[in-house]
């Protein structure tokens, strides 16, 4: 393999979407009424959460960072493969792709900070309602959100910057309808060991400790609410009080496994 910190390609083909010619307008009609609907519940969401002093907590004052943290994930991907399937033209110029693998990682990572997060969040307000006030003031609160922009940020600045040492001696079709790590990799000439082992160093503890986080905490939640008296609504206030955030953490998950064992057999074949 030859080795550069300079690109000989322009721009990248995404093939994602590129095999079904005939079904690009319906394509372009599905995702964006989704990126619709998914803007504007977010939207609607933090409007809401900011207009209404009542809303002015700890939970949804995360609830409201994790809507920006969604509105910039979905604009990142969708727009541009709107765009692509748009035109029918399925390219990304080399900038483009290296800014769309900054924001992609960066507000993904901040969904999952988010979520284990709101996890601790809930866990402190069921089992030590006694020491919620203090132990999440707005302070603590604003402090919280702080770092996981700062990890998450730094996280995507890293992989993005080792990307672009790469050199893309041929020409780079991505099997992918974006920008992502693995397929970037695979269509690299240069000698890809240190990126790769940074997706185990960096990437790895990124996505594993908030997800653990996330579960400890949740167990911890479950054994709590368990212990409570059956009597007296607390065990169903409490669930309920856990349950939306509960299945957003399953979907949220669920969809990246999703994605990584399409990525995994793509980069496989």
């Amino acid at each position: 393999m030859g080795h550069g910190n300079q690109t000989s390609v322009s721009e990248f083909l995404l093939r994602g979407l590129s095999q079904w010619p005939e079904h690009q307008h319906l394509f372009f009609g599905l995702f964006l009424s989704m990126y619709l609907v998914t803007m504007a519940g977010n939207v609607l969401i933090f409007l809401a959460i900011v207009s209404e002093a009542r809303l002015h907590t700890p939970m949804y004052f995360f609830l409201a960072s994790l809507s920006l943290a969604d509105i910039g994930l979905s604009s990142s991907i969708v727009l541009k493969m709107l765009h692509n399937l748009y035109t029918q033209h399925h390219t990304i110029s080399y900038t483009g792709c290296l800014a769309q693998l900054y924001f992609f990682l960066s507000f993904g990572d901040m969904d999952s900070f988010l979520l284990a997060v709101m996890a601790y969040d809930r866990y402190m307000a069921i089992c030590h309602p006694l020491h919620y006030s203090t132990a999440m003031s707005a302070r603590v609160c604003v402090l919280l959100v702080s770092v996981c922009w700062l990890v998450t940020n730094l996280h995507a600045l890293l992989h993005t910057l080792l990307m672009a040492k790469l050199s893309f001696c041929v020409l780079g079709e991505i099997s992918h309808f974006f920008c992502d790590i693995s397929p970037l990799l695979k269509v690299s000439c240069s000698d890809t060991r240190v990126n790769e082992l940074m997706v185990f160093a960096a990437g790895g503890p990124v996505m594993t400790v908030p997800f653990l986080c996330t579960l400890v905490s949740y167990i911890c939640i479950v054994y709590a609410i368990l212990r409570m008296p059956s009597s007296g609504g607390g065990r169903s206030k409490a669930f309920s009080t856990c349950g939306s955030h509960l299945s957003v953490v399953c979907m949220f998950y669920g969809l990246i496994m999703m994605i990584h064992a399409v990525l995994y057999r793509e980069m496989t074949d």
